[in-house]
């Protein structure tokens, strides 16, 4: 996968959108769903994936957009 995975994680001011690494938020929105969609959008666009943390800092859902070097069986 190219570019870095986008972290959907509770920020001071509502929800933040964070890539793989990164020290300051990509974007910051005043609800979780604007920062999903935001997330989504920029994971779709570079082919990663996007993980939703919880108000506990906790990974809650994780989305592939993109090439699945896991895929599985059917």
């Amino acid at each position: 996968m190219s570019g870095k995975n986008q972290h959907v994680v509770p920020h001071k001011d509502g929800w933040a959108v964070n890539g793989a690494g990164n020290s300051k938020a990509t974007s910051v929105h005043d609800t979780q769903a604007e920062a999903i969609g935001s997330a989504r959008e920029t994971a779709m666009s570079q082919g990663n994936e996007m993980l939703i943390h919880g108000r506990n800092g906790r990974i809650r859902e994780r989305n592939t957009y993109g090439k699945d070097p896991f895929p599985p069986r059917g």
